[in-house]
């Protein structure tokens, strides 16, 4: 088509750069604040009806985009190219023209507000146009024009592009969020739409939208980094033989963009990021860290759009794999978890399995059929012998994975060849299938016992694989550790999930319980075993002799066997001299070989030496074994200690004996197994009660931590230890002790997070309810030494507020340590360095009265909740007298004698927060009114907010009261009114509680004398003299003040 030529022409390329080429600032400097100016209409001509009509159709509706952009193309062709038909009119409109009518619909676009649809509508209609016109442009193009210039040469639709962006480009910086809202959205979506962007435009875009990535605005800030996005992963072929200033661009972009995606408190702008960044080697750590991002819609667009586009996981690192599905599969979000076990069980296994079928000349089309080598491979891939482990993630993923592949349950079979060559990818998968069908209730039952084999062959199975790890247990201790270290890993963890297997066995069979018996019989007697396999063979053993108490002194009975086998293996391997040289005769010294005889005593004082050594750790050793193997039995017996003849002779000839050895090891261990035995004996217990707290004060960190933890399960299981008959305070008060100092260890966090945990879930369960010691928990939680120590942090901040709203006794319990935590945390914070930091004491103030809010109790009392004649349940008003006596406190300690003036400004305020309802009792209503007045009397009131708070509690105590007497007082057939929970006057904090901001105390006098002439002072009865001389001692102490501040 013949067309008019360009009078100029210009390179374009998608990432090339002009060092010349003027940038923003230099274009903006001229403009402060840009603003959207609309050119002149000038008189209406038939190009400006056609082109509003086309954008009028398309911002009704997407779905008539592509014929719309096909009718505009029609007018942008006749605009700028000759007629190709000889006698077709011209109408006279030139390219020009056509750009301005363009410039004059986008220039009325960016005014448009974000919740209008239109808007969006329109910006993707003129990013398809623009698109397509460059397509057809470029299609008319020669190639040998291209090849003559190397570059693309200049077209319409180039200079379309380039006009509306130099009026875009200067209304970025407009004050108007709309306007940069819609600038930025525009130009990122040109920039997504074409292939190519002119270099004049390279620069100042990329400056531009880097402006606009610290916009205040969010929604401009998602708009810029979709067009960076584009920017930073468009890089041509011709960059990499580019200077090395380009390069350097490059990554500034890269390293900008990867800063916002950390650190954006926005989550859409995180989001989109995340999926318009470039998929690069530098970028996919910061991508994929984005699993522990705080959106939820984030973390499960990583998991459901990033990682499915990403390509083989494979590629990935074993570690990464491992995060990713740890983080997913136990994420809060639902949907998180379901996102990532489809990725599993659907991506991963495709990516495995698709291989396979390459392997085999197949074409992988659409899900590819089961593959239980590709199962396995996946296995392999997520390292089963380390993630399969106990609380590992690899038994989460295989749950998840059978639950949504019933094509792999039913193609998967465990015949005899496959039970002939375990591997640990192997046995794991025949382990997770095991507890997937046995805990669906039933549902998979018939599925697994055909596929499972029975109790008889499965103890075959574990003695062959037992046998082949004790033969490498021994060629290490002969050989010494190498590459058979490695088999070791593999056949420990192919027997652990054997007993794992065994353990949801039914041994209804009696031929197969008795194999399995006497075969576990046998693998614990053996001395070399490993722990971890000791402790499943005694689980399986504890199931395999039943749970009746016959079956109690059955197991207990095999294992003191057991550990009595392993015993003797001390007295078995004791080393025998040789005759010659333990024997020395005194002839011996009589002859002329003197040196050599001294040479035989030193080298046979050597090996003895060695000898004993090599003794006592075998001793050691074997005794460490035996206790492990007693402790873990004792983890399965529940019986009273007495009543059970094996345990009393395992507590007499193992355990005393342990705990008084000078071998540090076995007797922190003999400490343990002891804390088992008392938890089966009470009187145990108590008698040894005094040792533990010993250990604890003067143990190094590891037995504290243990001495703890034993301490807190006696107490669990027997209580009455804290609050018997016959219990004093002489005996709590070392029990309180321990818990105190190990609060206060803040130079050992273990210990410290120890504790703190443990005196929680002793108050939770109303065993302890000392209120010094939770008035320490709480001052734990502020105090900036435990800044650090996230366990803590995390336990208390679960445990404060669930405490006190699950029991209005714990509430009150707090109410009345609230004084004492102020005073405290504010001597504390006087203390701290310059360096140290704690949190503001208006927030402390807003959660302590939060915690003791009574309208957040999860469990009401009969004042609360009581139930119709009808039994319909009715929810009374909220007897609020948890905060009366906490103002009442607050308003005592601030009216001591020697009270700071900081303490006095809290104290103050806080009671100012507390929440009054009517159903309150009147005499601590009167109570807390009286106080307030004798505090009004003293002037307690040292500043401003203070006497606003204070004057806000006295109106609103004389408020209720007043309420309250008029609807008590009989009007005619009324009798006594009970006011409605819903139009009843609640006087406090709002529904946020502690979230409420502090904003009332700090209003001006002005107002508060307003308020009360106005409105908060109820109105009063002629014959109401009291009432009135409550409001003019309240005005006149506010009027004194006044006076004595102008003064």
């Amino acid at each position: 088509m013949p067309g008019r030529p360009s009078t100029r022409t210009s390179t374009t390329s998608r990432v090339s750069r002009k060092p010349s080429v003027p940038t923003l600032n230099s274009r903006a400097s001229r403009i402060s604040s840009p603003t959207v100016v609309v050119p002149e209409e000038g008189p209406t001509n038939v190009l400006r009806s056609n082109i509003c009509a086309i954008f009028a159709d398309a911002q009704r509706s997407t779905g008539s985009h592509r014929k719309l952009v096909v009718n505009l193309r029609k007018v942008h062709t006749a605009c700028c190219y000759e007629p190709t038909k000889p006698g077709k009119k011209d109408d006279g409109f030139g390219e020009d023209d056509f750009n301005v009518e363009m410039a004059r619909c986008v220039i009325r676009l960016v005014g448009v507000k974000k919740s209008e649809g239109v808007g969006d509508r329109i910006v993707k209609f003129l990013g398809l146009f623009l698109r397509h016109a460059s397509e057809k442009d470029a299609a008319m193009v020669p190639q040998s024009d291209i090849d003559e210039t190397m570059s693309f040469p200049e077209t319409p639709s180039t200079r379309l592009t380039s006009h509306i962006l130099s009026i875009l480009l200067a209304l970025l910086a407009s004050k108007e969020k709309t306007v940069r809202f819609r600038s930025t959205q525009i130009i990122s979506y040109i920039i997504n739409s074409l292939d190519s962007i002119d270099d004049e435009y390279y620069q100042l875009l990329r400056a531009g939208l880097l402006k606009r990535i610290r916009d205040k605005e969010p929604m401009v800030r998602v708009q810029a980094v979709l067009g960076l996005g584009r920017l930073a992963g468009n890089e041509g072929d011709e960059d990499s033989a580019n200077a090395d200033s380009d390069s350097e661009d490059q990554n500034g972009l890269l390293e900008k963009l990867v800063e916002v995606l950390q650190n954006d408190p926005s989550a859409d702008v995180r989001r989109s990021l995340l999926l318009n960044l470039p998929l690069t080697p530098a970028t996919l750590p910061y991508l994929l860290e984005r699993a522990r991002d705080l959106d939820p819609a984030t973390r499960r667009a990583l998991y459901s759009r990033l990682l499915p586009a990403l390509g083989d996981f494979r590629h990935l690192s074993l570690s990464m794999r491992e995060k990713l599905l740890r983080w997913g599969l136990r994420d809060r979000d639902e949907q998180v978890r379901k996102a990532t076990a489809r990725l599993f069980s659907e991506r991963w296994i495709e990516d495995c399995a698709g291989t396979k079928l390459e392997a085999n000349d197949e074409a992988a089309k659409g899900t590819a059929p089961a593959n239980v080598e590709a199962l396995h491979e996946l296995l392999e891939r997520i390292d089963v012998v380390n993630s399969g482990v106990e609380n590992g993630i690899a038994s989460e993923a295989l749950k998840e994975f059978w639950g949504s592949r019933p094509d792999y349950r039913e193609a998967i079979s465990f015949d005899d060849s496959f039970w002939d060559h375990l591997s640990a990818e192997s046995v794991f998968m025949v382990r997770s299938f095991n507890e997937f069908c046995r805990a669906e209730g039933g549902k998979y039952e018939s599925t697994v016992e055909e596929k499972m084999p029975e109790v008889t062959k499965l103890a075959f199975f574990l003695q062959r694989y037992t046998n082949n790890l004790i033969d490498v247990l021994k060629r290490i201790d002969a050989v010494g550790e190498g590459e058979e270290e490695e088999d070791t890993v593999e056949q420990e963890f192919i027997v652990e999930q054997l007993l794992y297997i065994a353990q949801s066995l039914d041994y209804s069979d009696e031929v197969g319980r008795r194999k399995m018996f006497s075969l576990l019989r046998e693998i614990l007697a053996i001395a070399e075993l490993p722990d971890g396999v000791t402790k499943l063979v005694v689980d399986v053993l504890r199931c395999v002799c039943g749970n009746d108490l016959a079956g109690d002194k059955e197991f207990c009975g095999v294992v003191l066997e057991a550990i009595a086998e392993v015993h003797d293996t001390i007295a078995n391997d004791e080393p025998v001299l040789d005759e010659e040289e333990s024997f020395h005769s005194a002839r011996s010294e009589l002859s002329d070989a003197t040196i050599t005889k001294e040479k035989k005593n030193k080298r046979l004082l050597s090996e003895n030496g060695d000898q004993d050594e090599e003794k006592a750790i075998k001793e050691i050793v074997v005794n460490m074994k035996c206790l492990h193997i007693a402790q873990c039995m004792l983890q399965n017996i529940d019986q009273n200690l007495q009543d059970n003849v094996h345990l009393v002779t395992m507590l007499n000839n193992l355990v005393v004996p342990a705990v008084r050895s000078h071998e540090a090891p076995i007797r922190e261990q003999g400490l343990l197994c002891l804390g088992l035995c008392c938890l089966l004996d009470k009187t145990l217990a108590e008698e040894n009660l005094s040792l533990f707290i010993h250990c604890f004060l003067k143990g190094h960190d590891t037995l504290q931590v243990n001495a703890i933890h034993t301490l807190s399960d006696i107490l669990t299981v027997h209580p009455s230890l804290l609050y018997g008959q016959n219990v004093d305070e002489s005996s709590t008060k070392p029990i309180f002790k321990v818990f105190s100092k190990g609060m206060k260890a803040t130079n050992t966090p273990d210990v410290q997070s120890a504790t703190t945990i443990a005196l929680c879930k002793l108050m939770l369960t109303k065993l302890v309810e000392d209120e010094d010691l939770l008035k320490q928990l709480v001052i734990c939680y502020f105090e900036p030494s435990t800044r650090e120590n996230v366990a803590v942090r995390q336990a208390l901040s679960y445990f404060l507020p669930v405490y006190c709203q699950s029991r209005r006794e714990n509430m009150e319990r707090m109410g009345k340590v609230v004084p004492a935590v102020v005073h405290s945390l504010l001597g504390l914070g006087e203390e701290l360095d310059e360096e140290d930091e704690m949190v503001g004491m208006t927030v402390i103030a807003n959660m302590l009265i939060d915690w003791t809010d009574a309208r957040k109790l999860v469990v009401q009392d009969d004042t609360r909740v009581s139930w119709a004649e009808a039994g319909k349940k009715e929810v009374k008003a909220v007897n609020a007298d948890i905060h009366l006596d906490l103002a009442a406190e607050l308003l005592e300690k601030a009216m001591t004698h020697g009270c700071p003036r900081e303490e006095k400004k809290v104290l103050i305020s806080m009671a100012g927060k507390i929440t009054i309802t009517p159903s309150s009792s009147p005499e601590k209503l009167q109570t807390a009114l009286d106080l307030v007045a004798e505090a009004t009397d003293l002037k307690i009131a040292i500043d401003a907010p203070s006497r606003n708070a204070l004057t806000r509690l006295h109106v609103g105590l004389f408020k209720i009261i007043g309420d309250n007497e008029r609807n008590t007082t009989p009007h005619g057939d009324a009798g006594v009114v009970v006011p409605d929970n819903d139009a009843a006057p609640v006087i406090g904090g709002g529904e946020e509680g502690a979230e409420e901001a502090v904003a009332d105390a700090d209003s001006s006098e002005e107002e508060t004398k307003m308020e009360m002439e106005m409105d908060i002072v109820p109105e009063v009865e002629e014959g109401d003299d009291k009432a009135r001389e409550v409001k003019d001692s309240v005005l006149e102490d506010l009027l004194n003040d006044d006076e004595e501040e102008e003064l």
